[in-house]
């Protein structure tokens, strides 16, 4: 085998584990760049939810409350997690993904009941009193999914309308029943707050960019490999390969090839200097033996 040929394999081996490692590298920080996107779009939609309940609460019930139809019907608009579960239900028809949902173990208006997963986050809130925020995934119909859930604990205000039914305004009642949304405990979590993400654009967005990443660094160490096997041809093969025929001439005894150049101070130069040395020495011990 080839001087060439083994530097190549070489470089081919070193550059093989070097593209290996850093793709492994590249894709762990882009999948982790592009969950951290998710999350900070759950972030965000959560706060927003939050601020569209401290505006109905703060601005929509006290107005709405003093109404006299507040009084022949119970209006949902006054209630904070109504007002934000309808805000983003116009969000969804644009982007019909996402999901938000104040679910509830024990809801007055049905479409809150929570489903077995989100009752699985709301029990850990109440085993877990200190825990303020759950984080995790879930595959759903259309791909992989991240959910940011809080919890939501019973205050004063809840337990005017979900203490005991013969408490709740009779406007209540008599749209929602009395069979569902009573009996909360002042301090016990009674729902979540739960925003799902699909996590599938931003996650074909990373391997996009994983892909791209991998082709520039194959092209840029080709690129460098080629330079590599052109710079050492010229350095230290071609010169080693001059060193070797004039060691095959020299052998069967042709002294009138010219000497190798030894400029530089290299090893290559050295040896080049060492053999013309010991080529003008083998050429004088001949001519001694044939004198005599």
């Amino acid at each position: 085998m080839k001087l060439l040929t083994k530097f190549t394999l070489i470089f081919l081996a070193v550059f093989g584990t070097g593209l290996a490692l850093s793709g492994v590298v590249a894709y762990r920080f882009l999948r982790e760049d592009a969950t951290e996107q998710v999350m900070q779009q759950a972030r965000l939609m959560m706060q927003t939810m939050l601020s569209a309940r401290a505006y109905t609460s703060k601005q929509v019930a006290p107005l709405l409350a003093t109404s006299q139809e507040h009084e022949r019907a119970f209006l949902p608009q006054t209630v904070p997690a109504y007002a934000a579960t309808e805000s983003f239900n116009y969000l969804r028809q644009a982007y019909p993904d996402y999901e938000y949902k104040e679910a509830t173990l024990n809801p007055t208006n049905l479409r809150d009941r929570a489903v077995d997963w989100e009752a699985d986050i709301i029990n850990t809130f109440r085993n877990h009193s200190t825990q303020a925020e759950l984080i995790g995934q879930r595959d759903t119909p259309t791909g992989r999914s991240l959910f940011l859930a809080r919890p939501i604990s019973a205050d004063l205000p809840c337990l005017q309308c979900h203490d005991r039914a013969r408490s709740a305004p009779p406007a209540m009642t008599r749209r929602y029943g009395t069979a569902n949304g009573f009996g909360w405990k002042f301090g016990d979590v009674i729902a979540a707050q739960i925003v799902s993400v699909p996590m599938a654009v931003p996650i074909h967005m990373a391997d996009a960019a994983f892909r791209n990443l991998m082709f520039s660094l194959a092209g840029i160490f080709g690129a460098t490999l080629v330079l590599l096997d052109v710079l050492l041809y010229f350095a230290v093969v071609r010169p080693v390969s001059r060193l070797s025929s004039l060691a095959d001439q020299i052998s069967m005894g042709n002294f009138s090839a010219p000497e190798l150049p030894a400029a530089g101070r290299d090893e290559i130069a050295a040896l080049a200097g060492s053999f013309n040395r010991m080529r003008r020495s083998l050429e004088k011990a001949l001519k001694m033996l044939d004198g005599q």
